[in-house]
């Protein structure tokens, strides 16, 4: 009787007990220590491997930490090589195949240095020492020397005095985000170091930078970028060099144009450098879209193949054949695979879809390996084969196994204007579709870049919260060709402002977005159109600015984006009637009624942080509640995992106080 009695309690318990196991919950900041970024895929020459990097957060040591894993090409196994504390980058097979090398800041190395890993097994060994950072490296075809990109040494002060020496600046560019103060004569430059015996030959040398270096298919010369203006801070030009893979030679030009040459690959054959190309010889390009390339080693006239896509076009490589040049373009609102034809330029979809590849590399014979994310689901990688997709990597199943994620659904807003406008609407989980939600406008920064269907942390972690949340592709935004771009040049919180108020007049139109409970907020340039936002219009009833800036005046000089001031606004005594037209957030605080929350990082030389202390402060005066948060020693970017989850709790909390 009393089995009876408990096979029916426990039979009863079953149901209830599988249904706790299948309930999900929402996105919330803490699960930025369990969401991973996958890297650097790069696979063997057999074709049997690929390595990558893999990326977490560490909520002990408060850090982000990089170790590399292999796959096997059928997915079926997925092995971790590297252990350490430090972060690993960019593995590189060698061209047998038999060693796996990385970069590596291991047990308090000087910079970046070169370590070797036997594929064997056995622990990897650091073969480099150098007193400054490897900054990339690249095998030759032969796998007995290896291209190094090396970073110049500080010379030693032996007197090693108490008090730091004052920074002695002449250079018109003379600050960078991370880099800081560009006081040091320092500069970048390449070169070729036997495996074997390590001996380090100079390849480059003098006042200019060298990037992007890489062997011809023979090995006899290098292709790579440079800038040899006679002030490179002064122009964003860059050009393609080739120099023999030897000591002592020189190397040539082998493209003039005044804009942007890039990335530049070599053609199998050897005869042919496809690279990317800038649209325009402006001296500041930021409104403008790559354009895929090809050239002779030898130089002369250059052919532009996806000339009348009006897509940017990056990430080029070539296929086995040299017939087709494969690349990622980047399109409204999606990333997708495309073939250019080398003879004709004719280009062919190879894989596209409401998701984002990127990081393509070539895989084993004809296919090719690939990062993708969707929606709902990060990065992983992938095999592309005769057009389809087949996943290798699992790492994010455990990440989005317990998460209700949110719904992401493209939409199509008209401006005041007619200007048409794309968008990506995230919806909670649990949302009832003929109810009206709270909705956050959360603005992309850039302003060239755009919102995809790819996953989004940030949207996904507000929509998680309970908002609808809006991605809106404004005037400025790339994706939707080169005057779309441009429509915003030396003209900033104008179009911008119309097509997102627009986005916002159609979400409540369509009865998706209560107008009483509306919430706007962004980073970088999303911060700058959140401070516009709020000077424009009263309908927000809560906003979060992050490195923003109401004053663009102020900022002359004091960020680092002198070229864009020159050559896009114009200097300020030449130009005062416009810096004052775009400098209207702070000129107009008065008007300001939105309860604001700043945000900054407290190194930030891209947005210096006194861009949000002067809208702080000129909320405190005004009497609207406002709050002020700099992250101690950060750049524009926060890197800080706590710092991260920070400010994940704070965009919710000020959100949750002044719309729900």
């Amino acid at each position: 009787m009393k089995k009876c009695v408990l096979s029916i309690l426990i039979i009863s318990f079953l149901p209830f007990a599988l249904f706790a196991q299948q309930v999900k919950r929402s996105l919330r900041p803490s699960d930025i220590y369990r969401i991973q970024n996958i890297d650097e895929p790069e696979c063997s020459p057999d074709g049997q491997w690929i390595a990558y990097t893999l990326a977490t957060a560490d909520s002990t040591t408060d850090k982000i930490n990089s170790d590399i894993w292999m796959v096997s090409f059928d997915g079926k196994q997925d092995i971790q090589l590297t252990y350490s504390d430090e972060n690993e980058s960019k593995p590189r097979w060698s061209p047998d195949g038999k060693y796996l090398a990385f970069l590596s800041a291991r047990y308090n190395a000087k910079g970046s240095q070169l370590w070797l890993m036997d594929r064997r097994g056995g622990e990897a060994k650091k073969i480099t020492d150098f007193k400054s950072g490897i900054e990339n490296y690249s095998w030759a075809p032969d796998g007995k020397k290896l291209l190094l990109t090396i970073n110049d040494a500080e010379p030693e002060d032996t007197s090693k005095p108490k008090t730091t020496k004052p920074y002695v600046i002449d250079r018109y560019q003379y600050k960078r985000d991370y880099e800081g103060y560009r006081y040091k004569k320092l500069f970048t430059h390449l070169y070729l170091m036997d495996v074997a015996t390590k001996k380090l030959d100079t390849l480059t040398n003098g006042s200019f930078n060298e990037s992007e270096a890489c062997f011809s298919p023979d090995g006899a010369q290098i292709a790579f970028v440079s800038n040899r203006t006679e002030d490179p801070d002064k122009n964003e030009n860059s050009d393609i060099f080739i120099i023999d893979a030897k000591p002592g030679s020189k190397s040539k030009q082998i493209t003039q144009w005044k804009g942007f040459d890039q990335s530049p690959k070599w053609s199998p054959d050897g005869k042919w450098i496809a690279y990317t190309r800038s649209t325009s010889e402006g001296d500041f390009l930021m409104y403008d879209e790559s354009v895929l390339a090809v050239v002779s080693k030898d130089g002369g006239e250059t052919r532009l193949l996806s000339k009348d896509l009006d897509r940017p076009v990056n990430n080029i490589r070539w296929s086995s054949d040299g017939k087709n040049i494969f690349a990622i373009v980047v399109d409204d609102r999606q990333q997708y695979v495309a073939s250019f034809s080398f003879a004709s330029g004719q280009m062919s979809k190879v894989a596209d879809g409401q998701r984002e590849f990127s990081n393509l590399e070539k895989g084993k014979e004809n296919n090719w390996i690939a990062l993708i994310s969707e929606s709902q689901i990060p990065e992983e990688l992938y095999v592309l084969e005769n057009g389809k997709t087949r996943r290798l990597t699992n790492h994010q199943d455990e990440f989005v196994k317990p998460l209700d994620l949110a719904t992401a659904e493209g939409f199509e807003s008209t401006s005041k204007d007619g200007t048409k406008v794309s968008g990506i609407l995230y919806l909670p989980a649990n949302a009832v579709k003929k109810d009206r939600l709270p909705l956050i406008l959360f603005i992309h920064g850039g302003p060239v870049g755009q919102n995809s269907y790819g996953f989004d942390l940030f949207r996904q972690m507000l929509a998680g919260a309970g908002y609808a949340v809006a991605a809106v592709n404004y005037r400025g935004s790339s994706g939707r060709g080169l005057d779309y771009c441009k429509a915003i040049f030396a003209d900033w919180g104008n179009k911008e402002v119309i097509d997102l108020h627009g986005a916002v007049d159609y979400l409540v139109k369509k009865g998706i977005a209560d107008p009483d409970k509306l919430g706007v907020g962004g980073w970088s340039y999303g911060g700058i159109l959140t401070d516009y936002l709020i000077a424009s219009d009263t309908r927000f009833k809560a906003a979060c600015s992050g490195a923003g800036t109401g004053f663009t005046l102020s900022l002359y000089g004091v960020d680092q984006y002198i070229g864009q001031y020159t050559n896009e606004i114009g200097p300020p005594w030449k130009s005062i009637d416009k810096y004052l037209k775009i400098s209207y957030p702070l000129l107009q605080a008065d008007k300001i009624k939105t309860p604001t929350l700043f945000m900054s990082g407290e190194k930030d030389f891209n947005v210096p942080t006194a861009g949000s202390e002067q809208m702080y402060q000129a909320l405190r005066s005004t009497g609207v509640e406002t709050q002020l948060i700099i992250y101690p020693g950060q750049f524009h970017g926060i890197s800080v995992p706590s710092y991260q989850k920070d400010r994940l709790e704070r965009y919710i909390a000020w959100y949750r106080k002044y719309l729900k």
